[in-house]
C-alpha cells in the first residue's frame, strides 16, 4: 500500500472550514444576561427554574465558543503579539463558569463577561485585519 503524505489540520468542527467569530460567544452571553434579568424580574418559580436552565446551558456554550477561539483560531504568533490573550480567555471562561454567570444571578457578572468577550473580539478582529 502506498502512503500519501499527511497534513495536520485543526478546526472547531469535523470540517476544517476556518470560520471563527467571537460573536457566537457574545450572543450566548447576551442570552445569559437576559435570562438573569428576566428571572430577577419574575415572581414565577417555574419561569425562574426555566431561566436557570437556560442560563447554565448558555454559560456552557459561552465557554465552548471561547475555547474554540482560544485553542483553534489563535496561534503562537497571536499570543506573542497579544501577551494578555491567555489571561483574557482564562478570565472570560471563568466568568462563564460556576464562579461566574453559571453560578450567579448578578447581572454585573454577566456584564463583566460581555466586556471580556468584547476585549477578545477586539484582538480577534485586529488579527483578521478587519474593522470590528
Amino acid at each position: 500500500m502506498l502512503l500519501a503524505p499527511t497534513h495536520d489540520v485543526s478546526a472547531h468542527c469535523d470540517l476544517p472550514c476556518g470560520v471563527y467569530d467571537p460573536a457566537q460567544a457574545r450572543l450566548e452571553a447576551e442570552s445569559v444576561k437576559a435570562a438573569i434579568t428576566k428571572a430577577l424580574a419574575s415572581d414565577d418559580d417555574v419561569f425562574k427554574a426555566r431561566a436557570l436552565a437556560v442560563k447554565e446551558e448558555r454559560s456552557d456554550l459561552v465557554k465552548h465558543h471561547l475555547w474554540v477561539l482560544w485553542t483553534d483560531y489563535f496561534k503562537p504568533p497571536h499570543f506573542a503579539a497579544y501577551p494578555q490573550l491567555h489571561e483574557l480567555f482564562n478570565e472570560a471562561t471563568k466568568l462563564a463558569g460556576a464562579g461566574g454567570t453559571k453560578g450567579s444571578w448578578d447581572p454585573a457578572v454577566a456584564d463583566e463577561l460581555l466586556a471580556k468577550i468584547d476585549e477578545i473580539a477586539g484582538i480577534f478582529w485586529e488579527t483578521k485585519k478587519v474593522a470590528a
